[in-house]
């Protein structure tokens, strides 16, 4: 995709993201006065996009995924913001389903390095604003933007959306958002407008997100409620929300995040045709989500109990002893993240994960009574790839920062056949 300005700046990508990085830009620190400052020079609080803001603390970005195929399908341009990359800082913005290039990118951290003053940003502050910048610039249809921690005090939270979307509530980040679901589900609900449409995914939600809508007379649409899904073998059906389709293809990706996007879409200004949201449906994907690398060889980003415990379920349908490499954050909850997986795995290759957060090897290892452990997710996947059998399943997961180096492996590996 070519750059949205015809004049480049001298520094390169890398050099920006090596700015933000030594900028101590790399913490977490919320609040949404910063950006609403600098949002406010760049004239970014609103969007000339329709703006969708997905929350939730699991199925955020497959549910932005879901929308962005379907829209696409139906005709529409689209750009997405996500995070966290996996290989390429890119990654983080998608129009149309392409990344922009570099360039784009570099006019974009120009612009708020110029507005931002002597105001202090975060590393995703700073990434949040470009991605603001680059969607005025090219004004596409919609907007997805995929929230990055909690919602009310998130950096994204900053810019008036058109509508809301929750996938689901649970315990995750408790550091920073609390150790209960109506805490979390209070600052989930910080995305949700007066009087614009809403959508929560979550079939038990807590009740601090009814609460927060009804103080806001925001009319949201919950799964269980509002709209309902039943899967019928290789096919489903939803109903809900003024929509009722029968025979849809089942996705790739979550299905109950594929019935969050439909009632988003039911609550959109937007109309799809069958073919259109059937098409989208079948096309949908996203990297390090349940992702087929080789025949036997599968990686997925889940990092807490209930991703991981979805992927179970996604594990059940399938025949083989599984070989799991493992690497994780150690603030997360290793013990409930893996809990789900025991019953299904037979072997076990314990990965330590580089940097301040990785946790070691040596500990998962002792938490799963499992030997050996090893250095690097490299080389406990190239151990799980010799001991698996033809018929055998090797799935590496635990998190962003795990399956991006299997993802740096295998695409060396192909660059090398």
């Amino acid at each position: 995709m070519q750059s949205p300005a015809s004049t480049a700046p001298d520094r390169s990508l890398a050099d920006w993201l090596t700015v933000l990085e030594g900028l101590n830009m790399a913490h977490i620190e919320l609040g949404l006065e910063r950006m609403q400052h600098v949002a406010g020079r760049l004239g970014l609080l609103s969007l000339p996009s329709h703006v969708i803001t997905v929350g939730g603390t699991n199925g955020k970005g497959t549910t932005c995924a879901l929308l962005e195929s379907m829209l696409r399908a139906g005709g529409h341009t689209v750009g997405v913001y996500s995070s966290p990359h996996l290989l390429d800082y890119r990654e983080r913005v998608r129009i149309n389903g392409h990344f922009p290039d570099e360039r784009a990118f570099c006019e974009a951290f120009a612009a708020v390095d110029a507005a931002r003053g002597d105001t202090a940003l975060t590393y995703f502050e700073f990434g949040t604003l470009a991605a603001l910048w680059l969607f005025r610039a090219l004004r596409p249809d919609v907007v997805l933007l995929e929230v990055g921690l909690g919602g009310r005090l998130d950096a994204t939270n900053v810019v008036d959306s058109d509508q809301a979307v929750i996938t689901t509530i649970a315990l995750d980040h408790t550091d920073w958002l609390g150790d209960d679901r109506e805490v979390i589900g209070f600052e989930k609900a910080g995305i949700l407008r007066p009087g614009k449409p809403a959508v929560c995914g979550d079939l038990n939600p807590p009740a601090s997100i009814g609460e927060q809508a009804g103080r806001l007379g925001t009319p949201v649409a919950f799964s269980g409620r509002d709209f309902h899904w039943q899967q019928q073998g290789d096919t489903w059906s939803f109903n809900g929300s003024g929509l009722a389709l029968e025979q849809l293809p089942v996705p790739a990706l979550p299905l109950m995040n594929a019935a969050t996007a439909l009632a988003t879409l039911a609550a959109s200004p937007f109309t799809l045709s069958f073919d259109a949201i059937a098409t989208g449906l079948r096309e949908a994907r996203l990297a390090g989500r349940l992702q087929q690398l080789e025949p036997n060889l599968w990686v997925d980003v889940a990092h807490n109990p209930e991703s991981a415990a979805y992927l179970a379920s996604r594990l059940q349908q399938g025949e083989g002893t599984i070989h799991a490499v493992v690497g994780m954050l150690k603030d997360k909850d290793i013990a409930a993240t893996l809990a789900p997986l025991l019953p299904l795995v037979e072997h076990w290759y314990p990965a330590t994960l580089s940097g301040p957060r990785g946790a070691e090897g040596v500990m998962l290892a002792k938490q799963l009574g499992a030997e050996p452990h090893f250095a690097s997710v490299t080389e406990a996947l190239l151990a799980a790839r010799e001991a698996a059998g033809p018929q055998d399943r090797v799935l590496v997961f635990g998190s962003f920062f795990t399956v991006a180096e299997a993802l740096a492996w295998h695409g060396a590996q192909q660059g090398e056949n």
